[in-house]
């Protein structure tokens, strides 16, 4: 269990939330983690239950059905889905899409799909990367070509969150590809338009029990009204809402890091060799020494960053760095914790191997962390 009570980003009633996201997870996630992780997709009982116990979108506001809530509220969800061990995409839908709705949605798209996503009834998506086009998003190649009131979007993603589960997919597109950054549009796209397909359910190092999948869209046709915002200000809607993505994702990287670090020291506290604890060694303890020193550090700016993001301070290049400073401190003490795990850490059975799994690729999505050093150095 995470220890919270010296945080300083949380007050009493975000530690009485997080005992219900406790108790939830308790009942409702724990004992399916390895079903979803065998069969690939987490159960849409599990969102509709997660909705029910108030755990999805905390920002949309009361008028859409949501508590209108602060941040720090995903962040509770956050940190223990990912303590929890688990790769559910309910972070996506309420750090990610439920934002771009509420920040650029019209009232009408707001009151269609807001209050499903709330309640779990709809789950969501968000297209941007392509086989050609990851980090880069002015390389994309989906097209949503005007005909009289309708768009035609044709192209394919990949490697997207929440594929096979989605309803809805916020499809990054360029609808005047002539003007480069500023022909890029988000474009709504409901699963059941003719002409949209899902390809296969990706097989990844990690993360197994989230739905990774292609997406595939030929001539779909959506009204303008589907647009999201204004037509050519997607990359512009993209850049403002990276922060608070990159943000969600050093939250679940802290807590998994401190998930590993506990794995190892109940491994090596219960672990005998040469007639002594694993942890009686010197080289275990300085070892675990350094992975709770890295840990410290990590909730201190943790929190720091929160209160920016709550107070909107948090700018772009912080949040970059942070995403930065979690994943790749996530990965150093994931990876010594399966050490400290010996030929245990290698089996599947251990915890410390699936979180281990799973830690890759926060290095990568979000953008890399080579990107996000090129988004700091930028700023020097």
């Amino acid at each position: 269990m995470l220890d919270t009570a010296e945080r300083g980003a949380y007050d009493g009633e975000h530690e009485a939330f997080r005992t219900t996201v406790r108790k939830m997870f308790d009942r409702h996630l724990t004992p399916n983690l390895e079903r979803w992780e065998n069969e690939g997709i987490v159960d849409r009982t599990f969102w509709r239950e997660a909705g029910a116990a108030g755990l999805l979108c905390p920002t949309v506001p009361e008028e859409y059905g949501g508590p209108g809530l602060d941040f720090r509220y995903n962040a509770v969800v956050s940190e223990e889905l990912a303590y929890a061990g688990s790769s559910a995409g309910i972070g996506l839908q309420s750090d990610i899409v439920a934002d771009y709705l509420v920040a650029y949605g019209s009232a009408e798209q707001k009151a269609r799909w807001l209050p499903g996503m709330v309640a779990g009834d709809v789950i969501t998506a968000i297209a941007m990367t392509e086989p050609g086009a990851g980090s880069d998003l002015k390389g994309v190649k989906t097209v949503a070509r005007r005909d009289g009131n309708h768009y035609e979007v044709s192209g394919s993603k990949t490697y997207i969150t929440n594929g096979q589960n989605a309803d809805l997919v916020v499809v990054v597109a360029k609808t005047d590809p002539e003007k480069g950054a500023k022909g890029i549009s988000l474009i709504l796209v409901e699963a059941d338009r003719e002409g949209f397909a899902r390809g296969r359910n990706l097989d990844k190092i990690g993360q197994h029990s989230a739905d990774t999948s292609e997406l595939f869209f030929e001539n779909v046709r959506v009204p303008i009204t589907n647009c999201l915002g204004e037509e050519g200000q997607g990359f512009a809607q993209l850049m403002n809402q990276l922060p608070q993505e990159r943000l969600s994702i050093a939250v679940m990287a802290q807590a998994r890091a401190q998930r590993a670090f506990d794995e190892a020291v109940a491994f090596t506290k219960g672990r005998t060799a040469f007639g002594s604890t694993v942890f009686e060694f010197q080289n275990t303890r300085f070892t675990l020494a350094d992975l709770k020193t890295r840990l410290q550090v990590g909730w201190a700016h943790l929190d720091w960053a929160l209160m920016r993001h709550v107070a909107g301070k948090l700018t772009a290049v912080e949040a970059s760095a942070a995403k930065l400073w979690h994943t790749e401190t996530l990965w150093t003490i994931c990876d010594a914790a399966l050490q400290l795990h010996g030929g245990a850490g290698y089996m599947n059975e251990y915890p410390i191997a699936r979180i281990w799994r799973d830690a890759r690729v926060e290095r990568i999505y979000g953008g890399t962390s080579e990107i996000m050093k090129e988004v700091v150095a930028r700023s020097i």
